[in-house]
C-alpha cells in the first residue's frame, strides 16, 4: 500500500465537467460549405424576393393622395417680432388656408400635423414626465421625475406633470368644403393600449399649465385622462426630429380638384427654435403613409444582390478554380 503520508482524507472537488456531447460541442451540426454554387444561388434567391417586395412597396407608396401645406410662415405678419406676436395673447392667430385636392382621395382621410426641428427624443425632455401619475389615482402627488414641470408655485401637483405634456401643441384646424363644415373626427385617434392601460379613467387633469412655466396646450379638467387622445398622441414622444402626429380623420370622399378651406388658430409657438409647422392631409394603403424610402431599400438590397450574382458568376464561367486546393493560400504562394 502506497501512502502519501497525510492521514487525512483529499477534500479536493474534480472541476472537470462530466462527459457529454453538449459539454464537448459534438452535437450534430449543419456546416455548410460555401461553393460558388450555393452563395450564388443565395444571392438570386435574395433578388428575386426582395425586387418584388420593393417594386409593390413603392407602387403602394405611389398610391397615396396627400396634400402638404406649410403654415407656420403664411399666418404670421410679416414682421421680425415673430415670438412676440405669437406670444401676445391679445392678437387674433385665425389664419384661413385653401388646399385643393389632387386626386379623388377615399375615406377614411387622416389629417396629421407634422413639426421639423422639434427634438422629442432630448434626453431631459423625455424623462420630464411621471406615467405612474397618468394611471394610478393614489399616485397624482408623484412628481419627482417631472422636474422642471412638476408642482405649481404654491406647492400643489400637477397632473399630467412634466416636459412632454406641458409643451402639448394646441394649433386647431377646422375644414370646410362648399361653405359647409367637414367634421374630423378626433375619437380613436390614440393607441388603445394607451387608452386602456397607460392612461386612467380615474385620473383627472390638476393645474396643468398652472406652474411657473406656460407651456401649449390646455385640458380639460373635466375629462379623464382616458379620454384626452390628443395628449395620448402627444406624448408618445417621437425619435427624429420631423415628425408627423395624428388629428383626426375624415369620414367623407373627397373629390379631384375639390378646394378645401382649413381655419387655423396658429397657437402653438415653434418660432423660438425655428421650427415649422406643416398641416397633412393623406389617404393610406396596406403600407401605410406615403414613404419611398422602404420600397427603395427593398430594390437597394435586391439589386446590390443580383449585381454580385451576375460577377459571381462571370468569374466562375470564365476563371474557376478547385475547391480546397491550398496553393491559392496568401502564405504558399511564391513570389518572384
Amino acid at each position: 500500500m502506497i501512502s502519501d503520508g497525510s492521514s487525512q482524507p483529499s477534500n479536493k472537488v474534480s472541476r472537470k465537467p462530466t462527459y457529454s456531447r453538449f459539454t464537448q460541442q459534438d452535437l450534430p451540426a449543419w456546416k455548410p460549405v460555401l461553393t460558388p454554387a450555393l452563395v450564388i444561388a443565395t444571392l438570386i434567391c435574395l433578388a428575386i424576393i426582395f425586387i418584388p417586395i420593393g417594386l409593390l412597396s413603392l407602387s403602394a407608396s405611389e398610391n397615396v393622395v396627400e396634400v402638404v401645406d406649410r403654415y407656420d410662415d403664411a399666418c404670421i405678419p410679416s414682421t421680425n417680432q415673430k415670438v412676440g406676436f405669437i406670444k401676445d395673447p391679445a392678437t387674433n392667430k385665425t389664419c384661413i388656408r385653401s388646399l385643393t385636392i389632387p386626386k379623388k382621395m377615399r375615406k377614411p382621410i387622416y389629417v396629421y400635423y407634422q413639426l421639423d426641428n422639434f427634438y422629442q427624443n432630448h434626453r431631459r425632455y423625455v424623462k420630464s414626465r411621471n406615467d405612474r401619475q397618468l394611471w394610478n389615482p393614489k399616485a397624482e402627488s408623484s412628481t419627482s421625475k417631472c422636474d422642471p414641470e412638476e408642482k405649481t408655485g404654491d406647492g400643489k401637483p400637477i397632473v399630467p406633470c412634466g416636459l412632454v405634456a406641458w409643451s402639448l401643441f394646441n394649433d386647431t384646424y377646422m375644414l370646410s368644403k362648399n361653405d359647409a363644415a367637414l367634421p374630423i373626427n378626433k375619437k380613436d385617434i390614440a393607441w388603445s393600449s394607451d387608452r386602456t392601460h397607460k392612461f386612467s379613467p380615474n385620473v383627472y387633469p390638476k393645474n396643468f399649465q398652472n406652474g411657473t412655466l406656460i407651456g401649449g396646450g390646455k385640458l380639460d379638467e373635466s375629462i379623464p385622462m382616458s379620454q384626452q387622445e390628443d395628449l395620448m398622441v402627444w406624448m408618445r414622444t417621437a425619435a427624429l426630429p420631423t415628425f408627423r402626429k395624428l388629428y383626426g380623420k375624415i369620414e367623407t370622399d373627397l373629390e379631384a380638384n375639390e378646394r378645401i378651406t382649413v381655419t387655423i388658430q396658429n397657437n402653438y409657438n415653434t418660432y423660438s427654435f425655428d421650427g415649422k409647422k406643416k398641416l397633412v392631409v393623406s389617404t393610406t394603403t396596406w403600407i401605410g403613409g406615403k414613404n419611398d424610402f422602404i420600397g427603395r431599400m427593398y430594390l437597394a438590397v435586391g439589386g446590390t444582390s443580383l449585381v454580385f450574382a451576375i460577377i459571381f458568376s462571370l468569374l466562375y464561367a470564365f476563371k474557376p478554380r478547385p475547391l480546397g486546393n491550398p496553393s491559392y493560400l496568401s502564405w504558399n504562394k511564391t513570389t518572384t
